[in-house]
């Protein structure tokens, strides 16, 4: 981190400590300090539980008896023992809030710029009425629905009214291709199909309907389809339901299924599957009590948000981020505002304006979007963001030095960024920044309350100051039930590294404070699977790409180890120049290693410095570090059903020799 980033603190007034959502939850505790809620919510579980569901105003129609029970185990809690609840009626009950009911409770825009909202009102009407709908047509309660659509409004209303009639929602990434639709949907053996027939990228045609219709060639289990039409879509026959027939109300009726599936704590309403590094896509397994209690949990602890806010997160409804996000702005009575387009379509200014246009007061994005906003800083900030009253970034590591840009250009350099991570498998966020607490740029201050979260040595001993394994010491709310019918699996990937702990992957290192704070601060340093020892010494792959783009002629880095018979493994990293560079190769792996020898030190100089065009990516802007080290080595590239640019990986072959 350099000297400016170390300064780039950000410290609470006196007012957002007094007005921030997380210090009325510690009044209602009744504890004095955030540091007495983090430790309440680990001593006393169940207290602290029982005071966020009254917080949040979650509803049950009959209440639970016991917070946990772990008598099949502590890998298989079950939660809220004799409760019933659905967790659509906690969103749908805005609407008989007189101050929301007429508020916009979701706003989607298209990359063309058309815009569709929906009222709290309007919103309960059409879940409602696809829901009886749904009913009408054979689905039942444990049905598994996938759902493959663009981020908006009718994506929004088809998750909600899925739960609602008690069915199990299986997301689908828009930028699948038949084999990983058919790999997670007949792993589940679904049903339904509700699928858009495609939609706009940088204004060309991005076909579903064929990858679809060759995907359910292959899936007998599979009984209806609904599709979804786009405005400006090519004319196509389709065979099956139409959505917007079923978005209409039952026999013109305006109140249909006006009562949700009654559901138990610990029924699944999501499968939400995540791709690994070896073997088939794993499905996680989300119920009606975990998931989105954590969620409104962590939107009211973590994001600050609460009713009246307006949340603007782009991300695909695919992944795990989609229904996080949706949760976090619907169950807290705030307004989702969804974006379906590439992010710097017509230009990098895109993002801003649509703060400006939507008055977002919240706002979250990835690392490398915001890393792209960086590289475009005069036209990313065009917009008007003075409405931004706090922002997130999630899911990667982020560099000191985009961080504090994000903070000072989305933030106007008063605003705190909220430094959030967790995972598909425990729903929302392990580490955290809260707003009561001064934040650090790429540093978590705090552990998510509710989560007894630790750094461990391989014999799950707790260290500090150096680097270890992210653990967990407790079950948490949030956590997957299990994966998709292998429990085995579950066990192996979670609980059998370390017996007794959950140990979830990541490398990372807990700081030591001087004031004895209950939760300390955590850095992340990369994935466990990507982790590189370089002469016995362990290095995290974020550690180098921070110290990376620092150089002035550095727009990306990924770093990678790969094998090396005399020290084991050698480090190789991969640079995506900017524009402004002078096409001097050797020029650029000198000043790497130099940079390298005085942030790192000599032992971690790179074996080899190479130059390409693009990373490959999630469509959520994750580096595929795994693809990289495969693609270099010459190795089989595995599950590529999350890769959105497969272009990528003949980069990196062709400057690996291949």
């Amino acid at each position: 981190m350099n000297e400016e980033a170390e300064r780039a603190v950000w410290s609470p007034t006196s007012d957002d400590i007094a007005n921030a959502q997380v210090t009325a939850l510690m009044k209602a505790l009744g504890v004095p300090t955030y540091d007495a809620l983090y430790r309440l919510s680990i001593d006393d579980p169940a207290r602290y539980w029982r005071t966020v569901i009254d917080f949040c105003g979650i509803v049950w129609s009959r209440d639970y008896e016991t917070y946990i029970d772990v008598s099949a185990g502590r890998e298989f809690p079950t939660w809220f023992a004799g409760g019933e609840l659905n967790w659509v009626d906690t969103v749908l009950a805005h609407a008989d809030d007189p101050a929301l009911a007429e508020r916009r409770a979701v706003v989607g825009e298209r990359e063309s710029g058309d815009v569709l909202a929906l009222t709290w009102a309007e919103l309960r009407r059409a879940v409602r009425g696809f829901a009886a709908n749904l009913m009408r047509h054979g689905i039942r309660r444990g049905d598994r629905i996938g759902l493959l659509m663009e981020n908006g409004v009718e994506a929004t209303v088809t998750l909600l009214a899925v739960a609602h009639c008690g069915a199990i929602v299986v997301p689908l990434f828009s930028g699948f291709g038949a084999e990983a639709i058919v790999s997670r949907l007949g792993s589940c053996a679904a049903r339904m199909m509700i699928a858009s027939v495609g939609f706009r990228r940088r204004n060309a045609w991005v076909d579903l309907h064929s990858t679809v219709r060759e995907a359910l060639r292959q899936l007998p289990s599979v009984e209806l389809v609904v599709w979804k039409r786009t405005p400006g879509a090519p004319a196509l026959e389709l065979d099956g339901l139409d959505w917007d027939s079923l978005a209409r109300p039952v026999d013109g009726s305006t109140d249909v299924a006006p009562t949700a599936a009654r559901m138990s704590p610990n029924d699944p309403f999501m499968v939400v599957y995540t791709s690994g590094t070896t073997g088939k896509p794993k499905g996680t397994v989300h119920i009606h009590g975990g998931f989105p209690i954590r969620i409104a949990h962590d939107a009211a602890v973590c994001f600050d948000l609460g009713r009246g806010d307006v949340l603007c997160w782009p991300a695909d409804m695919g992944w795990i981020a989609g229904s996080l996000i949706l949760g976090s702005a619907l169950l807290r009575g705030a307004t989702l505002v969804c974006y379906d387009g590439a992010p710097d379509f017509p230009d990098w200014s895109r993002m801003s304006r649509l703060i400006e246009r939507h008055g977002v007061t919240h706002f979250g994005s990835a690392p490398t979007l915001i890393r792209g906003m960086v590289n475009h800083a005069d036209v990313a900030t065009a917009g008007d963001v003075s409405s931004v009253q706090l922002l997130i970034t999630a899911g990667e590591s982020i560099a000191p030095d985009a961080f504090v840009w994000y903070q000072r250009a989305f933030g106007r350099g008063i605003r705190p960024v909220i430094n959030y991570t967790g995972g598909t498998e425990v729903s929302g966020s392990l580490l955290t920044s809260v707003v009561v607490k001064p934040i650090v740029p790429t540093v978590f201050n705090s552990a998510t309350p509710g989560i007894d979260a630790d750094v461990v040595d391989a014999d799950g001993r707790s260290v500090v100051d150096r680097i270890g394994e992210l653990a967990v010491r407790e079950p948490f709310v949030g956590m997957t039930q299990s994966f998709w019918k292998d429990r085995e699996r579950y066990l192996d990937t979670y609980w059998r590294t370390v017996p007794g702990l959950w140990i979830h992957g990541d490398l990372a290192m807990r700081v030591a404070h001087a004031d004895g704070s209950a939760s300390g601060s955590f850095m992340l340093l990369g994935r466990s699977d990507d982790t590189i020892k370089l002469a016995g010494k362990r290095l995290g792959p974020a550690e180098v790409e921070e110290v990376l783009v620092e150089l002035p002629m550095v727009a990306e880095a990924a770093a990678i180890g790969v094998l090396d018979p005399d020290k084991g493994q050698r480090l190789v990293v991969f640079i995506i120049p900017k524009s402004t560079w002078d096409d001097d190769v050797s020029a650029l792996e000198r000043a790497v290693m130099a940079h390298v020898d005085v942030r790192l030190g000599r032992p971690f100089r790179p074996s080899s410095v190479l130059v390409v065009k693009q990373f490959p990516k999630t469509r959520s802007s994750k580096v595929m570090r795994r693809l990289i080290r495969a693609a270099y080595s010459g190795d089989a590239l595995g599950d590529l059903s999350a890769l959105d640019n497969p272009s990528a990986l003949d980069d990196i072959r062709a400057v690996a020799g291949h």
